[in-house]
């Protein structure tokens, strides 16, 4: 029974991870339905595993579950976006303050060095906005506090879509990997002051960016 049980939390888990890539890339829209008998016939199972898929997705924030309507991906308000964000930046700022008191991990540096060279290489967009969040993730965690990270680790996915979203806008990458360069080198070279300046810049210029699409 126990071996049964892991097989369908397996199984839950991957059909989750395909629906969170259809949502994150745009497959599946916002307001869209999740239909449960699509999934299962897709991954040749019964409805309960997709059912649990899509009650973990509700828990990340993606899903939202409506009476009588069943299942659709998340629609969210304007505020939710901007809250989101702001609470981002607040929270990367906690993170600036903490690295000053603590000092730069240099093993962290080497990482956001490598996701720096994989994100000028990589054209698909869902992906750099993975390298994206995983970059920011090694200044989170370089503050040391790990109220500050299970804080920033809770905005999760919905941060991910709002940040897709940003940059399959225009120019934005090549804006932000030119962004991520300047803050890379100044980690470098320990100018935390501008630093934290242009960390702030370019968070706040990720929020005008998703305004512009909205308005």
């Amino acid at each position: 029974m126990g071996s049964l049980n892991f097989m369908d939390n397996a199984l839950s888990k991957s059909i989750a991870e395909h629906i969170t890539e259809q949502i994150i890339t745009g497959v599946l829209k916002p307001g869209e339905k999740l239909v449960e008998l699509i999934y299962a016939e897709e991954y040749g199972t019964s409805r309960a595993p997709v059912r649990e898929a899509i009650y973990l997705l509700a828990k990340e924030g993606l899903v939202e579950r409506i009476p009588r309507k069943g299942a659709i991906v998340k629609e969210y308000t304007e505020n939710e976006i901007y809250d989101l964000l702001e609470i981002r930046n607040m929270l990367e700022n906690m993170a600036m303050e903490r690295i000053k008191k603590h000092g730069i991990d240099q093993i962290l540096l080497r990482e956001m060095k490598q996701q720096l060279k994989e994100m000028k290489e990589i054209e698909n967009i869902h992906t750099y906005t993975q390298l994206n969040h995983s970059f920011h993730t090694c200044l989170i965690k370089m503050s040391k506090s790990e109220t500050i990270k299970n804080m920033y680790s809770q905005l999760g996915w919905p941060l991910l879509r709002i940040q897709s979203l940003s940059f399959s806008n225009g120019n934005n990458i090549e804006k932000s990997i030119s962004e991520h360069e300047i803050i890379l080198q100044l980690l470098v070279d320990q100018n935390m002051n501008e630093l934290t300046e242009v960390l702030q810049k370019h968070n706040l210029d990720v929020i005008s960016s998703i305004q512009k699409m909205l308005n």
